[in-house]
């Protein structure tokens, strides 16, 4: 492969990563302000946060690979996922929905990295383990999301 196929290939990797990081933060503050719970703010605060820290280590990777620009989920991607948002908490904002809403979320989340796992092999080693990192961040959030439908 040549450095332009594999700076390509790394590139669009690590963009995936970096759009399925911007999904689970970008939910998460569109959610948090209908969340009345203060445990489950916390909670989905705390979760938010992890993710950051994810974030960072791609604008960083980025950064030290002189790779412009990673990019954002599109306008029109965020504008689905705050109507689908919106819509869906108008007349229920129970934790239990909520809880709902986020589980789903972050279950496609973890099912993208799996995928974006399987698609991106051998490209990059720093960015398979922010994905792995992403995986486990997932499969946490999971555990910890369950008991808010109860």
């Amino acid at each position: 492969m040549d450095e332009n196929t594999n700076k390509e290939s790394i590139t669009e990797y690590l963009n995936a990563v970096y759009q399925n990081i911007r999904t689970a933060v970008q939910s998460i503050e569109d959610i948090l302000p209908k969340v009345k719970d203060s445990n489950f703010q916390r909670e989905l605060a705390s979760e938010e946060d992890k993710y950051l820290v994810l974030e960072k280590e791609c604008e960083l990777f980025a950064k030290a690979e002189k790779i412009d620009g990673i990019k954002d989920n599109n306008w029109l991607e965020k504008a689905r996922l705050w109507g689908s948002i919106n819509m869906s908490t108008m007349t229920d904002k129970s934790n239990r929905h909520i809880a709902e809403l986020m589980l789903i979320g972050t279950f496609m989340g973890f099912i993208t990295c799996i995928k974006d796992q399987s698609d991106h092999k051998n490209i990059s080693k720093e960015i398979d383990e922010i994905l792995v990192n992403l995986k486990e961040l997932e499969r946490q959030n999971i555990d910890a999301l369950i008991p808010y439908l109860v």
